[in-house]
């Protein structure tokens, strides 16, 4: 079982942490089960945020009141506070929701500057603060923008950065990943399956796995989920040719724009379910199913049609894409497969 060591934090754990975006849509007694399993399977990093709306009550549940040692996990989560005032209630409520003293790195969540000590904002402080009260561990940030990742890796203000690294990644979005490995900043690794558009875990668990100093945190909500990437922890998959002429063909097939589903576009002006409409196309020939082609999901991509085109979903897509004009080719891609002009299998 391969270690990782998180940067300049010294924090050591087995190579894959869990995601703990998804538990929010399950049961609880179901989220206590799959982390416990997790546990018990070797996993030892859990990673959760304030806005996965009860995430951080069932790692509690999971983990609290003595089920385990405090010190055999290792605990991230995030706030999206944008003043001292929402920082500290954030950071209060997440530690009563973990049950636990102390979180052993603690982040800003999804970034859109840098926050640094003297900008004014006293939000660095914060972190500071809340470190010298042992409230915290380590200081980190996540960010969608490569921009805002580089600069957080550059400051030697953050001991870790939190980015979407997949097979799908730019040359430039993995050089990311070397300047944490030159500025010993540890390197969280999130959306290794770019949102469900790639569909071969050990294709991506072999890419990720290259990186020293990056702990992949992967999106668990079924059991068979977690036993998958369980196998890996002692039968690493490597980047082998057959593994790697496989990603050649799928960064070629997927090349260009793409959405990746992060929904930071949302709301829409008119309700479009952007992060879901905006990668029909590419769901339907990669992920096949009957489901997307149902009542709900017509209706959903119909309202294509009452797009404004008032561009506030562009201003706040990270990855800067022309979103009405790729929701416009999604709905005809669409529209073609429910009249059987095109098949989910070309």
């Amino acid at each position: 079982m391969k270690q990782i060591t998180l940067g300049k934090t010294g924090i050591c754990v087995p190579q894959n942490g869990f995601g703990a975006l998804p538990i929010q849509r399950v049961s609880l007694g179901k989220a206590v089960d799959l982390l416990r399993n997790a546990y018990q399977g070797g996993m030892r990093f859990f990673d959760t945020a304030r806005a996965y709306s009860d995430s951080e009550e069932k790692i509690g549940a999971a983990f609290g009141n003595g089920w385990l040692d405090r010190s055999d996990v290792i605990l991230t989560t995030k706030t999206a506070a944008k003043t001292p005032e929402q920082f500290w209630k954030d950071l209060e409520t997440s530690l009563q929701n973990l049950k636990t003293d102390y979180i052993d790195v603690y982040q800003f969540h999804l970034m859109q500057q840098c926050w640094k000590p003297g900008d004014g904002t006293g939000m660095y402080e914060c972190m500071v603060e809340a470190k010298k009260q042992g409230k915290i561990r380590h200081i980190g940030g996540t960010a969608h923008k490569l921009g805002i990742a580089r600069e957080l890796a550059e400051s030697g203000l953050y001991e870790t950065v939190q980015y979407p690294i997949s097979y799908l990644a730019s040359e430039k979005e993995l050089d990311l990943i070397r300047l944490c490995q030159r500025e010993n900043v540890g390197f969280i690794c999130m959306k290794g399956l770019a949102g469900g558009l790639i569909t071969n875990s050990k294709a991506a668990m072999a890419f990720v796995n290259q990186f020293d100093g990056t702990v992949p945190i992967w999106g668990i909500q079924r059991q068979k989920e977690l036993d998958e990437w369980l196998s890996y922890m002692h039968d690493t998959p490597v980047m082998d040719q057959e593994i790697t002429d496989f990603i050649q063909k799928e960064q070629k097939e997927l090349q260009g724009e793409f959405c990746r589903g992060c929904g930071y576009c949302m709301p829409c002006t008119v309700g479009i379910q952007i992060n879901q409409c905006n990668r029909m196309s590419l769901m339907l020939r990669r992920a096949p199913s009957q489901a997307w082609l149902n009542e709900y999901w017509q209706k959903e991509m119909a309202k294509i049609d009452t797009c404004i085109d008032c561009k506030a979903c562009i201003s706040k897509c990270p990855y800067e894409l022309d979103i009405p004009n790729l929701l416009k080719k999604n709905l005809a891609d669409y529209r073609n497969v429910l009249a059987g002009k095109t098949t989910v299998n070309q």
